[in-house]
C-alpha cells in the first residue's frame, strides 16, 4: 500500500520521517547525503557529522574528477605528423592552421579537429578511352596518370572530389591532344610527345581550378586501332617496316657500292696517267733515237743499212724457236740436241719448234756469213 493512499501509514515518508511535517524536502540535506557518498567513493571516511567539514571533502572529489577529465580531454588534442605528412587544423569546421613534421596540440573536439594529408606519396590511376584523331581515324588509348598533392589545403577545401576532377580533366586533355595528332603518328613514334603535351594540357586545367595536385607523369603504354580493323592496319604497319628495311638495306649497299667504285675510278685513272707518261716517254725515246741514228745513217748510209739489218734480225731470231739448216750434197748424218733445244728454247716460250731443212742442191750454203751467224746463235754441224 502506498505511502499516501487513503488508510495508509500517514508516516511512511520516502523523504525521512518528518512526522507530520508535510513541506518538501530539505535539498541541502539531499546535497549533503550524495556527497558523502561520493566522498566514500573516492577515498572518503564516511559522514563526518553536520557541519561544513564532510561538504568540503565532497567539494575536493568533484574537482579532483574535473581535473581528471579534463586533464584526458586535453591530451586527445596531441598528435603526431611525418616528414610526408601535412596538418591540416579545423576550428568548428574552419580551417585555420597547416602543420608540418613533429609532435603537434590542438584543441580537443567539439572544437577542433585535425586532418593529415599524404603529400609525398605518388598515386596513379589506369586511362583506357577511344579517340578520334585529326585524320578522322579511331584508335584506343591505354595508359596511367602518376599525381601527388603539391598542396594540402587547396587538396581539401577548393574541389570537392579532386580525383574526379583528376579523371576529367585527363580525359580531356587526351581528346584535345589526339584529336590534333594523326594516327599514323599517335601509333607510331609520337607517343612520348603526346604524353608531354597531355600531361602539359592535365596541369594546366588542374591549376585553374587550384586542386592541390600534381601530375608527376602520363604514360602511354598502347595506342592500337580498333578490334574490327586492326588485322587490316597490322598488314600496313608490316608493309611499312618492309618499306623502311629494304630502303635501309639498299642504302647500306649503296653505302658499300659507291666507296668500291670510286676507288676503282681513281685507280683507273692513276694506271692511264702512268701509262700516259710511258708512252710519252716511249715515244720521245724513239724519237730521239731515230734522229741519232738518221745523223750516222747520212755519214755511212750503207754500214748503217746493214747494222740495222743484222740488229734487226738478231732481235728476231733470238726470240724465234725455228732453226734452219743448210744442208749441200747428200748422205749427211746430222746430230741436234733437240733435248736441249726444246726444253731450253720451245718449253720457255711455249713457241713449237719448227725444224726446215732444205734438200740437196735447192739451195745455197747460207745467206749469212759465219761471223753473221755466229752472231745470230745459229750453229750447224755438217758431217759429209
Amino acid at each position: 500500500m502506498a505511502w499516501n493512499e487513503p488508510g495508509g501509514n500517514k508516516n511512511q515518508d520516502p523523504w525521512g520521517n518528518r512526522g507530520n511535517d508535510q513541506g518538501p524536502p530539505d535539498l541541502d540535506e539531499v546535497f549533503r547525503k550524495f556527497q558523502e557518498k561520493l566522498g566514500g567513493i573516492f577515498g572518503g571516511k564516511g559522514p563526518r557529522g553536520p557541519g561544513r567539514g564532510a561538504g568540503a571533502a565532497g567539494g575536493y572529489g568533484l574537482g579532483v574528477i574535473a581535473l581528471v577529465i579534463i586533464s584526458v580531454w586535453m591530451l586527445t588534442g596531441l598528435y603526431k605528423l611525418e616528414e610526408a605528412e601535412r596538418g591540416i587544423i579545423l576550428r568548428f569546421g574552419k580551417h585555420v592552421d597547416t602543420t608540418q613534421k613533429g609532435l603537434h596540440w590542438h584543441w580537443p573536439a567539439p572544437i577542433e579537429s585535425v586532418t593529415k594529408v599524404n603529400v609525398s606519396e605518388r598515386q596513379q590511376f589506369a586511362v583506357k578511352a577511344t579517340m578520334l584523331t585529326q585524320d578522322e581515324n579511331i584508335v584506343d588509348i591505354e595508359g596511367s596518370v602518376q599525381y601527388q598533392i603539391s598542396d594540402a589545403p587547396n587538396y581539401m577545401f577548393n574541389v570537392r572530389f579532386p580525383e574526379n576532377t583528376l579523371s576529367q580533366a585527363t580525359e580531356s586533355a587526351l581528346r584535345q591532344v589526339i584529336g590534333r595528332s594523326k594516327m599514323d603518328f599517335v601509333m607510331t613514334e609520337g607517343r612520348d610527345e603526346i604524353a608531354s603535351r597531355i600531361k602539359e594540357n592535365i596541369q594546366e586545367i588542374l591549376d585553374q581550378y587550384g586542386t592541390g595536385i600534381s601530375v608527376f607523369e602520363v604514360n602511354i603504354q598502347a595506342a592500337n586501332p580498333p578490334q574490327q580493323v586492326r588485322d587490316a592496319f597490322q598488314d600496313v604497319t608490316q608493309a611499312r617496316e618492309d618499306k623502311e628495311r629494304l630502303i635501309n638495306e639498299s642504302q647500306a649497299y649503296r653505302n658499300e657500292v659507291i666507296p668500291t667504285a670510286r676507288g676503282q675510278a681513281a685507280r683507273l685513272r692513276e694506271e692511264a696517267d702512268g701509262y700516259k707518261q710511258e708512252v710519252i716517254a716511249r715515244s720521245e725515246g724513239e724519237a730521239q733515237r731515230f734522229t741519232q741514228l738518221l745523223a750516222e745513217y747520212k755519214k755511212a748510209p750503207a754500214v748503217t743499212r746493214d747494222r740495222i739489218y743484222l740488229s734487226t734480225v738478231e732481235s728476231v731470231l733470238s726470240n724465234a724457236s725455228k732453226v734452219m739448216i743448210d744442208v749441200e750434197g747428200g748422205n749427211n748424218l746430222l746430230y741436234l740436241p733437240l733435248d736441249k733445244i726444246i726444253r731450253n728454247d720451245a718449253v720457255s716460250s711455249q713457241i713449237p719448234v719448227n725444224i726446215q731443212i732444205p734438200k740437196s742442191g735447192e739451195g745455197h750454203r747460207s745467206a749469212i756469213s759465219e761471223s753473221d751467224r755466229s752472231r745470230i746463235g745459229l750453229r750447224t754441224r755438217e758431217t759429209r
